[in-house]
């Protein structure tokens, strides 16, 4: 019972307080997710709710990342790979938007769990795993326990996790890394088949847990590792970089739509050096609200969250400890070297302005400060060393090395702290919230100091207790760190159903008609609502250049990440009606301001619904998703389309602008076409004429969609710019259009030749 307790303490600890950090659900029935957040800054909530905010700062998990994982929940519900998402950008790609972690084995919580508790299971689960995955890997370091505690709880609250915790993509793409690294070290020592699987199926949980930049790091430390141990002279290492590659392609299934998207958004293309921390923010790996916090509403310098590289104030101490004093036959050298390459690559360095001249895809088009979190992690592995060498030093009472590296951090203390009094570097306002918020993390330095110093003066056999002493310190002050950010809400303000989106949604289901107002993504994905605008980092280059062309006609670069329609531009009521808008969703209290559509000029607008707080407009002018054309023209470039789509008389509704011959030509005539089954990857429409037709569909054109007429296959067209459409013959037809990317089938492929190899090596080395 004793050897059990012995080797279970330290897991003992990690859950103990990864349960206090999460009882405000387990205890109070709180979420964590920002739900006040949701009902008082976004409509159509904002209209009826009204309350405090404790953490205004990550919008993105309520425009994004809650939806997208609704939309991909109900694909996999409805036995449908959840590839594309026709409820944003006139429809999008699903998969290949990456965040949306459509393959993430998390994905099982919410097929057995309500929806709710499985979103709240995804989220807190992350610094569980990190911390315990840690614990493994310093473990198989011959870490201590004590020290591999220590490790593991600032590697588990460290700042990257922390502020990142609740979108539940960034975290699980790092937390897997010391879990690969503990396999790859183990193999390397064991030569242990099952644990090369697991170094394997890391790298590929990694790469599908939505988010690539981070799994990248992931996959190029994991590498870094295994050669460094092939250098140091341990023949299987290479053997665990090629189990990494195998896990990278057991994710293709993922990684190559997500390239696709990528290569065809505006990101590809935008080499812009952006979030580099800049040298004073490094005050924050001490003192992690020195610049404010914006839970606190007074954070005033950088970015808060893309900056965070805290890792606890006695973690960071034993790894500055580690750097000056390093044991014999550690591997503090090569994580020295990690952490100090991170840094130069998240700080402003010369570093820096060669990654973003070589303009290589991905890493110099996304924050390069996100790669502190290897600094982090680097940090908190050198803190499991340091703890070790300053447990070594109590042991053999040898202070010589100790008094100067406590008289250095005193000195730095001091100094700082007279710089701040004396010299005022800072405006009144910004130097009070700066020294309020030094006061902790000092006190956390000199009780660290203490607890070092104690160890060389109580006897030998109080030992024992110090490294429990210094173990809660760090827990106390990455808890509080953890906590102050995290927002646990109530449930039921998690996207609330409420009349108007009860209404839109009824409407749009019987004629398939698109939504247009001030709402995004939180309305649209999460209630099944087609919309025109959207927000997501690899959005379709195309369509964005499309919908900005409606405020001259020109051809226009498309923003950034999002697509924002001009409601006053002089081709904005002739784009709604070829997209297929029916309904304007115009919150009362907007009345005729510059934010709201002018729909009151335009007598074809007429409500047919409100209430209290909203009402809803029908576009009696705006044409159906779907409809027979019975002419084209051909254009060359895009400002040629756009040219031909804003001409005097031109009728939409009869003619479609082509980039190619149909095949034949269509002729004036009726004919009708009804939507009769529409799936995100697949719409069935019936079509019905005299003579031959062309059969527009306004959503997106993508090269993954494929046409087929009564079963046969058939051609599609880009149409108007970014649209479908298909050549249909005189009579009745049923024109089928599904979503099966090449991508995808190519990733499947990759993927199951690489379960191949790594089942024919399980194999070869059982019969071993």
């Amino acid at each position: 019972m004793k050897n059990i307790l012995q080797r279970l303490w330290p897991a003992g600890i990690i859950l103990a307080l990864w349960l206090l950090f999460a009882f405000p659900y387990w205890g109070k029935g709180l979420v964590p997710f920002p739900s006040t957040y949701l009902v008082t800054f976004f409509a159509p909530w904002s209209s009826s709710y009204g309350m405090p905010v404790k953490n205004n700062a990550m919008p993105d998990v309520i425009t994004q990342m809650y939806p997208w994982k609704r939309v991909t929940v109900n694909s996999w519900k409805h036995g449908e790979m959840p590839l594309w998402n026709p409820y944003s950008f006139s429809g999008t790609s699903h998969a290949g938007n990456y965040q949306s972690a459509v393959f993430s084995p998390v994905n099982a919580l919410f097929l057995l769990l309500p929806e709710i508790h499985a979103w709240s299971l995804m989220i807190l689960l992350q610094p569980l795993l990190a911390g315990l995955f840690m614990l493994l890997f310093l473990r198989s370091l011959a870490v201590s326990r004590a020290g591999s505690v220590i490790g593991a709880l600032a590697f588990m609250f460290c700042g990257f996790i922390v502020v990142w915790m609740a979108y539940g993509t960034l975290g699980y793409a790092v937390l897997f890394l010391p879990l690969i690294l503990y396999a790859m070290n183990t193999y390397i020592r064991k030569g242990n088949a099952l644990v090369a699987l697991l170094v394997a199926f890391g790298t590929g949980l990694s790469f599908v847990s939505g988010h690539f930049q981070m799994s990248l790091y992931v996959f190029l430390y994991a590498l870094s590792f295994a050669l460094y141990r092939k250098a140091a002279g341990t023949p299987k290492a290479l053997q665990t970089g090629l189990f990494v590659l195998l896990g990278m392609g057991l994710a293709a299934p993922q990684i190559l739509p997500g390239f696709v998207s990528y290569t065809n958004a505006v990101r590809s293309s935008l080499f812009l050096k952006g979030e580099v921390i800049p040298w004073q923010y490094i005050i924050t790996l001490f003192s992690p609200d020195f610049y404010g916090n914006p839970v606190t509403r007074n954070d005033w310098f950088g970015h808060y969250a893309e900056w965070a590289g805290y890792i606890g104030v006695a973690p960071l101490l034993l790894a500055l400890l580690a750097l000056r004093i390093r044991r014999k036959a550690d591997h503090a050298v090569f994580f020295t070297v990690m952490a100090l390459g991170s840094l130069l690559l998240a700080f402003q360095t010369p570093l820096v302005d060669l990654l973003f001249a070589l303009r290589i895809p991905v890493l110099s088009t996304s924050s390069a400060s996100r790669i502190v979190v290897l600094m982090s992690f680097s940090l908190a592995v050198l803190a499991g060393f340091g703890f070790d060498t300053l447990q070594d030093a109590w042991k053999n009472r040898s202070w010589k090395h100790m008094r100067f590296y406590a008289a250095g951090i005193c000195m730095f203390i001091a100094v700082f702290w007279i710089v701040l009094f004396v010299f005022h570097p800072l405006p009144a306002d910004k130097l009070s919230i700066a020294i309020r918020n030094l006061y902790l993390p000092t006190a956390f330095v000199f009780m660290t100091l203490a607890i070092c110093a104690a160890g060389f003066i109580v006897p030998k056999r109080l030992l024992v207790v110090l490294p429990f002493i210094l173990i809660a310190v760090t827990s106390v002050d990455v808890y509080r760190f953890a906590a102050k950010w995290m927002p646990f809400d109530p449930a039921s303000y998690v996207y609330p159903q409420l009349p108007v989106i009860t209404k839109l949604q009824s409407l749009t289901a019987a004629n398939y008609g698109r939504v247009f107002g001030n709402i995004g993504n939180e309305m649209g994905s999460a209630f099944g609502i087609s919309l025109i605008e959207g927000y997501d980092a690899v959005y379709q280059y195309r369509y964005g250049k499309f919908m900005s062309a409606a405020s001259l006609g020109a051809v226009r670069n498309a923003e950034r990440s999002v697509v924002v329609f001009d409601k006053h531009g002089v081709y904005s009521e002739q784009w709604l009606q070829l997209l297929g808008v029916r309904y304007y969703a115009h919150k009362k209290s907007d009345g005729r301001l510059p934010w709201a559509y002018p729909f009151w000029e335009m007598p074809q607008y007429n409500r047919i619904w409100e209430d209290e707080h909203f009402e809803i407009l029908e576009n009696t002018a705006g044409l159906p998703r779907a409809f027979l054309a019975s002419s084209y023209s051909l254009a060359g470039s895009e400002q040629e389309i756009l040219s031909q789509l804003t001409a005097k008389g031109m009728n939409m509704r009869e003619t479609v602008v082509l980039e190619d011959k149909p095949g034949f030509d269509p002729e004036t005539g009726p004919g009708s076409a009804t939507i009769s089954s529409y799936r995100a990857t697949e719409v069935v429409i019936q079509t019905a004429s005299d003579v031959p037709k062309l059969l527009f569909l306004s959503d997106v054109y993508d090269p993954g969609w494929s046409v087929s007429v009564d079963g046969r296959p058939s051609r599609l067209l880009r149409a108007d710019f970014d649209f479908r459409a298909v050549a249909v013959s005189a009579g009745t037809h049923t024109v089928r259009m599904q979503y099966r990317p090449i991508s995808v089938r190519l990733g499947l492929m990759i993927a199951g030749f690489a379960t191949l190899i790594l089942g024919v090596f399980i194999l070869r080395k059982r019969k071993q």
